[in-house]
C-alpha cells in the first residue's frame, strides 16, 4: 500500500479521497489554485502545493505542474480524482513515465473507452447493442447536419470527451442544430480541451441507468450492481439511487454481463462506470437498452453503490493500484437496501438553474449518522464561510441517506433536505425537496424527462406566510437571540425596556415591500402587524439560530439567520430571505429599466453576436457567457435596436456588468 499520494482535483472528491486516506494512514497532498488557497481539502491535507491561477486551464489541467509536485512531495500515486484530468490518456502516460502510479485505468483502456465515440465503435465490434448515431471523427458542420437529419430528430449533440452534461445539447429542429453543435464543440473544448462531438438519437421516455464495475491488474472485473441517474436538469443527473427501482433480476443480470465483459476486454482496471439507455415507456426488457458510454474514473454518485454493497471504493481504488487483487468477487456480492444522493448546488431554480455565487455566510447539514435502520451521509467540498466563485462547479455538498427499503430511504432523503440550510446564496434545495416527494418519483416512475413536463410545479416558490414574515422581522430588529445559559438574563430573549412598537421595513426575494409592526406583549411573546396580517408569537431558542415557534396555537421549529442588511427564515423544508432595500441601487434600476443587457453572474464572454445598430427582437441571443464551466445565453429583453456594445469576445466581467444597451424607448 502507498505511503504518500497527491490528489490532482479539489472541491468534494478531494476531500472524500483524503478522508479514506487518513483512515488508512496513507499521508495526503493537495493542489491548489489562485481561488482555492483557502479551500476544505487544502486544509484537510497533510501538504499543499500552489500550481497556478484560478482558471481550470491554467491550473488543474496542467499535467506537468502536477506531476513536478508529486515528485518534489514524495508522493508514490496521483490520484485524478473525477473530471479534469481523470479521463486524459496522456496525463496518465506522463504519470507513469515520471515513474508515478496512476490511481485508475491504464492509458490505453482510457483511450478505447474515454471517448464515447471510440467506445461505442468498440462495443459495436463486441456486439452491444449502441443507440443509433453518427460516432466518427467528420466535424464538418453540413455533413453533420446531414447525418442528423439521417437519424431523425430528436438528436442529442454530445462532446466526446465530455460528462457532467458539459458538451451536450439536444436539438428538437434542424434550423437549431448548427448554433447548437457550436456551442457544444466551445463547451467541450473549454472543459476537456476537446471540441469533438458525436450525434445520437434521442430516446423517448429514457432511463439512465449504470454498472459500476471494479478490475484489478490479475484479469478479475465485477459489477456492484447498478445506479438509476434518470433525475436530470439540462442533461446533469439531480438525484441518483441504487438499486434502480423496478429492476428485473433477468435484465440486472444482462446489464451486469455486459458491463463486465466490457470492462474484461480492455483489460480494465479500477473502478468504473458502464453507462445505458433504457426504454421506460413501459417494462424493463432484455431488448431495450442500449450501451451509451464508459467512464473510465470513480463517478460522483458512487457514494449510494458504496451504501447498499458496504464497500469503501476509495479504498478499493487504493488497493488495486498498489498492485492487490480485487479482496471480494463477484459470488460475495449482494444487495443491501436501498441509498439515495441529492446534489445540493448554488444555482438559481426559477432563472432556469443558473449557476449562483456567493459567501456561503451560513451552512447547516444534518449530522451524519449511522442507525440500525439506516444512515446519513454529507460529502461536502466548502465550509461555512467559503465563496462560491464562478471558476468551477457550484455543488455545495452531497447529501446521501441509506434505508431497509425505497420508501424509507425517499423518506429520509426528504427529511435531510429539510434540515440543510445554506444562506448567503440560492441554492436547488428547495426543488430538490420537491422533487423528493413528487408523487410519480415515489412510485418508481422515473425517466430523464420527468423534471421538464413537472417543472413549473416543481420549482414553483411558495409564498412566506405571516409567520414567516413576522420572523423576518424579529430577526432583522434584533429581538432575537440564543440561549446561553440556564440564567434568568441569558433566558430574556429580546427584553428591553420600551412600550412602543417598533417598525421592520425590508424588500422579499420578489422585490415585494415588507412593512411590519412589533409589539411585545412579555417576554419571549410578540405580536407582528403588518402586509394585511396580524399574528401573535411565542419564541424560545433552541441553540445559536434555532427556536421553537408557538403561532396562534401551532408549534413548530425554524432557524432565523440574520446577516449583514439580510434575514433568513428557514421552515418546513423552505427558506425565505428579505433584505434592506437600496435606494442607490433602486434609482439606478429605474433608470435602466429593459434597455440594458446585465451580467447575471461572473464569467468570461464567449461570443457577442450583437452589433450597434442592429435591430433585434424579444428573445433574440445576444451574448453567451461562459460561467462554472458552462455556457448561458442572454438574450434582449425586448424589442429594439442595439445602441452600445460594451463588452467583448474574451473580456471576464464581474456580476452586474452592464454588457450590451438597447436605444431608448419612445414614451
Amino acid at each position: 500500500m502507498f505511503h504518500k499520494i497527491l490528489i490532482a482535483n479539489r472541491g468534494e472528491i478531494a476531500c472524500r479521497v483524503i478522508s479514506t486516506a487518513r483512515r488508512l494512514g496513507i499521508k495526503t497532498v493537495a493542489v491548489y489554485s489562485d481561488a482555492d488557497a483557502h479551500a476544505k481539502h487544502v486544509a484537510m491535507a497533510d501538504e499543499a502545493v500552489q500550481i497556478g491561477p484560478a482558471p481550470v486551464a491554467e491550473s488543474y489541467l496542467k499535467g506537468a505542474r502536477i506531476i513536478k509536485a508529486a515528485l518534489q512531495t514524495g508522493a508514490q500515486a496521483i490520484h485524478p480524482g473525477y473530471g479534469f484530468l481523470s479521463e486524459n490518456p496522456d496525463f496518465v502516460r506522463a504519470v507513469e513515465a515520471a515513474g508515478l502510479i496512476f490511481i485508475g485505468p491504464s492509458a490505453s483502456a482510457i483511450k478505447a473507452m474515454g471517448l464515447k465515440d471510440a467506445a461505442k465503435s468498440l462495443m459495436l465490434e463486441a456486439g452491444v447493442p449502441v443507440v443509433p448515431g453518427y460516432h466518427g471523427e467528420n466535424q464538418d458542420p453540413d455533413f453533420l447536419a446531414d447525418e442528423a437529419d439521417k437519424i431523425g430528430y430528436p438528436v442529442l449533440i454530445k462532446a466526446r470527451a465530455g460528462g457532467g452534461g458539459k458538451g451536450m445539447r439536444l436539438v428538437e429542429k434542424p434550423a437549431a442544430f448548427k448554433s447548437a453543435l457550436q456551442g457544444a464543440q466551445r463547451e467541450g473544448q473549454a472543459s476537456f480541451g476537446d471540441p469533438v462531438c458525436l450525434i445520437e438519437k434521442f430516446v423517448s421516455h429514457p432511463r439512465h441507468i449504470e454498472i459500476q464495475v471494479f478490475g484489478d491488474a490479475h484479469g478479475n472485473a465485477i459489477s456492484l450492481f447498478e445506479r438509476d441517474c434518470s433525475l436530470q436538469r439540462r442533461h446533469q443527473k439531480v438525484i441518483e439511487e441504487a438499486p434502480a427501482p423496478d429492476m428485473p433480476q433477468k435484465i440486472r443480470d444482462a446489464m451486469g454481463k455486459a458491463a463486465v465483459e466490457a470492462a474484461k476486454t480492455i483489460g480494465y482496471s479500477g473502478a468504473g462506470t458502464v453507462e445505458f439507455i433504457v426504454d421506460g415507456s413501459g417494462p424493463l426488457r432484455e431488448d431495450g437498452f442500449w450501451f451509451m458510454e464508459m467512464n473510465t474514473r470513480l463517478q460522483v454518485e458512487h457514494p449510494v453503490s458504496e451504501a447498499i454493497t458496504g464497500l469503501d471504493f476509495v479504498e478499493l481504488q487504493l488497493r488495486v493500484a498498489s498492485g492487490e487483487p480485487l479482496p471480494v468477487t463477484q459470488d460475495d456480492l449482494s444487495i443491501d437496501g436501498w441509498a439515495f444522493e441529492a446534489r445540493v448546488y448554488a444555482e438559481d431554480v426559477p432563472k432556469g438553474f443558473l449557476p449562483a455565487t456567493g459567501r456561503l455566510d451560513h451552512l447547516s447539514f444534518p449530522e451524519a449518522a449511522e442507525f440500525s435502520r439506516g444512515a446519513i451521509r454529507i460529502d461536502s467540498g466548502v465550509r461555512q464561510g467559503d465563496d462560491i466563485c464562478p471558476w468551477y462547479d457550484p455543488m455545495i455538498a452531497k447529501v446521501i441517506v441509506h434505508g431497509p427499503t425505497r420508501g424509507a430511504a425517499l423518506n429520509m432523503l426528504s427529511a435531510a433536505l429539510a434540515q440543510c440550510h445554506v444562506a448567503g446564496s440560492v441554492t436547488n434545495l428547495e426543488f430538490l425537496g420537491a422533487l423528493s416527494r413528487h408523487a410519480g418519483f415515489a412510485r418508481g416512475e422515473v425517466d430523464t424527462g420527468l423534471i421538464g413536463r413537472d417543472l413549473d410545479a416543481l420549482s414553483a416558490q411558495a409564498a412566506a406566510e405571516p409567520y414567516v414574515l413576522a420572523l423576518a422581522a424579529l430577526g432583522g430588529l434584533g429581538l432575537l437571540g440564543p440561549a446561553k445559559t440556564e440564567g434568568p438574563w441569558d433566558q430574556l430573549m429580546g427584553w428591553r425596556h420600551w412600550d412602543d412598537a417598533q417598525h421592520f421595513s425590508a424588500l422579499g426575494a420578489d422585490e415585494d415591500r415588507l412593512e411590519q409592526r412589533v409589539t411585545m406583549r412579555d417576554q419571549g411573546h410578540f405580536q407582528v402587524d403588518g402586509n394585511g396580517h396580524s399574528v401573535t408569537l411565542e419564541v424560545s431558542a433552541l441553540g445559536a439560530t434555532s427556536y421553537r415557534v408557538l403561532c396562534d396555537g401551532a408549534v413548530f421549529s425554524a432557524d432565523v439567520v440574520v446577516l449583514p442588511e439580510r434575514v433568513w427564515v428557514f421552515v418546513e423544508g423552505r427558506s425565505f430571505n428579505f433584505s434592506l432595500p437600496d435606494a442607490l441601487a433602486d434609482a439606478q434600476s429605474d433608470q435602466t429599466g429593459g434597455d440594458c443587457i446585465i451580467a447575471p453572474m461572473p464569467g468570461l464572454v464567449k461570443v457577442v453576436s450583437a452589433t450597434i445598430g442592429m435591430t433585434v427582437a424579444q428573445g433574440d441571443p445576444l451574448l453567451i457567457l461562459e460561467a462554472m464551466k458552462m455556457e448561458h445565453t442572454l438574450t434582449a429583453p425586448r424589442d429594439g435596436v442595439i445602441a452600445e456594445v460594451l463588452s467583448s469576445v474574451g473580456e471576464q466581467v464581474t456580476d452586474g456588468t452592464v454588457l450590451l444597451t438597447l436605444e431608448p424607448q419612445d414614451d
